[in-house]
């Protein structure tokens, strides 16, 4: 497979679903129904590119770090598939890109992506300095939310920041579940994690961010003026959680990946609620 293809990860498409959720989120709730064509496709190209440079910067920033942990020794970086110039070269490119799409929207919009194309450059760096890079990524995946009410309305209306809340807890929680499963190997190279951090209190601290998780789509739900098909939503939403709980029981390294990809279906169903509730 083309070593620039798996540098950009877009053989491995679940951070593509996870970022997009919430963008999708946002654009039918701020259009209070279906989203315009422009913006929807302006929104699910962003996410796909900014993943795709997102990961790039990630491989680059780690790519000393990546030899010493055996799942990621391979990577085009680290294995000398690809230099880092030009793994540079293609970040900065993306990210041309990418501001090329929001330049079709509006000022607010593009202020915002400012933000944004901060904290993604940003996040691959804070492993070394914090036990927080979960809480960074989520506040990077989150931008997506202001930047879809003000490319659609051209503000952000408090109830946005509600969902971008909601973002950064969702993303906390399926990362650390990621973080668990490289928890030994952190731990033995000096890499930060909240999976670190939260130690042998990280099921209870995700159990609560669940909790929290819920109550903010609850208040989503009212602020939005959601239907029965959202609350259903949160009710599965729940059920999925638990069952993540099951999965990361043990600390098994293979099954709190598993529940890591899993976390996918919360943000589909939630996102299934929120359309079927605005649009029917």
């Amino acid at each position: 497979m083309n070593p620039y293809f798996r540098l950009m990860r877009l053989d491995k498409p679940i951070g593509i679903y996870l970022l997009l959720w919430p963008a999708l989120w946002a654009l039918f709730l701020a259009a209070d129904g279906l989203p315009r064509f422009d913006l929807f496709i302006i929104f699910v190209l962003g996410v796909v590119i900014m993943r795709s440079a997102g990961c790039v910067i990630n491989d680059y920033a780690d790519r000393k770090i990546d030899k010493l942990v055996k799942r990621t020794q391979h990577r085009p970086i680290t294995s000398g598939e690809i230099s880092a110039k030009s793994a540079l070269t293609l970040f900065f490119t993306m990210m041309l890109a990418a501001f090329g799409l929001v330049l079709m929207t509006n000022s607010l919009t593009i202020q915002l992506a400012f933000i944004a194309a901060g904290l993604a450059t940003l996040y691959p760096f804070t492993k070394r300095w914090t036990h927080l890079p979960q809480f960074v990524l989520g506040l990077a995946f989150a931008m997506s939310v202001p930047m879809a009410f003000a490319a659609t309305n051209g503000n952000v209306s408090d109830g946005a920041w509600w969902v971008f809340i909601a973002t950064v807890i969702w993303t906390v929680i399926y990362d650390t579940m990621y973080a668990m499963a490289d928890r030994e190997e952190d731990l033995k190279i000096g890499v930060k994690s909240t999976a670190v951090l939260f130690a042998k209190f990280d099921k209870w601290i995700i159990g609560l961010l669940q909790i929290c998780l819920l109550l903010v789509f609850l208040k989503i739900s009212e602020i939005f003026n959601l239907g029965v098909f959202y609350d259903i939503s949160i009710i599965f939403s729940a059920f999925l959680m638990i069952y993540h709980q099951k999965m990361i029981k043990n600390r098994e390294k293979t099954a709190c990946f598993q529940a890591f990809l899993h976390n996918n279906f919360i943000g589909m169903v939630i996102f299934i609620g929120i359309a079927l509730s605005l649009t029917l």
